[in-house]
């Protein structure tokens, strides 16, 4: 063990520190820019990492590497029925490190008191529309009402803040920007705006049909009155905005007669706005690979270091040298998505995890 911490640095002096664990690779959703309506090939059961081998990733990270949060994606992970076990493994190892979840929250009410007690601290819900029709025509499935009610179970748990992902395409929802916000400030929740990425199944995505943040920033301005929050950013993938009414009077009843904020905004550029520069994230798959950007059409194989016996310290080696090797930007030395060359990756995102 070292005394220690150890850092996972790349050649570009960035450092790691926000570990990303995919679970699973399945979803019972099938949203438009992740995966294709039908025809999915799911890993098999023995190929995913186990509770254990979960929780010892994540210990690593944090006992040896300096990992100060943990998310634990998918796919979707609320379909692992040891999730609370996963979480209160490293919960009890690590009782202070932050543990957060992405998820669609279909079941999260019937889950998220046993997520919480287990040592869950944060949580972020996929949700592109305030719209149950556009919703089932997103997603392909009708669970509109069953992500509302997880969003509502998550509010009455205590979870604060709960944050809300949502993507905005071209032709579908692009109108729906500043109506999805008014939805969330109603509610307490943290919207997120995030760029469609070129990580779809279908391979349909096109730098024309990009929904910008340029484009969302108008859009919201139409209806609230927003400014760059002041705080440093920092590595944080979104650019956060405070939210004022325009007419004082606060939207849908909230009221704004001291000036103060009806809430933030948050916005990731992640195609137009580059942050490749800031990035401190690492991210294991669900199969147990090591993936140091997003884009990256390389990963490292750590499920054999897992599972034939290796030593914490192999795992720490093989992983610092992964990281050590991570592209400059959007899996490649270049900056930009736009080049002739770029090649998107076989993987989707829901087979990487967020």
């Amino acid at each position: 063990m070292n005394s220690t911490p150890d850092v996972l640095a790349d050649q570009w002096g960035r450092v790691a520190d926000d570990l990303r664990i995919s679970l699973i690779d399945k979803c019972n959703l099938r949203c438009s820019y992740c995966m294709p309506e039908e025809g999915m090939t799911w890993l098999h059961k023995d190929n995913l990492l186990t509770a254990e081998e979960a929780i010892r990733i994540a210990d690593i990270g944090v006992r040896m590497l300096g990992v100060k949060d943990i998310r634990f994606t998918g796919g979707e992970p609320l379909i692992r029925r040891d999730l609370e076990d996963i979480i209160a493994g490293v919960r009890r190892l690590h009782p202070d490190v932050s543990i957060s979840l992405t998820t669609n929250a279909i079941n999260l009410d019937k889950r998220v008191n046993g997520l919480v007690e287990a040592g869950l601290t944060r949580i972020n819900v996929s949700l592109d529309t305030p719209h149950a029709e556009t919703f089932a025509a997103m997603t392909r499935r009708d669970r509109f009402d069953a992500v509302v009610k997880g969003i509502d179970a998550a509010l009455t748990a205590g979870l604060h803040p709960v944050k809300v992902n949502a993507v905005m395409l071209r032709g579908v929802n692009d109108d729906q920007a500043a109506e999805l916000l008014d939805w969330c400030l109603q509610r307490g929740l943290q919207l997120r705006f995030i760029e469609q990425m070129p990580l779809d199944a279908d391979r349909n995505w096109a730098r024309e049909n990009l929904v910008s943040a340029a484009e969302i920033r108008a859009q919201l301005s139409e209806r609230f009155h927003i400014a760059r929050n002041p705080e440093p950013r920092g590595s944080s993938p979104a650019e956060l905005w405070d939210v004022f009414a325009k007419d004082g009077s606060g939207d849908a009843g909230t009221t704004n007669d001291a000036g103060e904020p009806l809430g933030q905004v948050g916005i990731i550029a992640s195609v137009t706005e580059s942050f490749c520069s800031a990035c401190s994230r690492t991210r294991i798959t669900a199969d147990g690979h090591i993936r140091s950007c997003l884009f990256s059409q390389e990963e490292t194989d750590l499920m054999e270091l897992l599972r034939d016996g290796s030593s914490d310290e192999d795992i720490v080696k093989r992983w610092q040298g992964a990281m050590w090797k991570k592209p400059r930007a959007y899996g490649s030395n270049e900056l930009t998505l736009n080049s002739a060359d770029y090649v998107q990756p076989e993987r989707t995102m829901s087979a990487i995890g967020g």
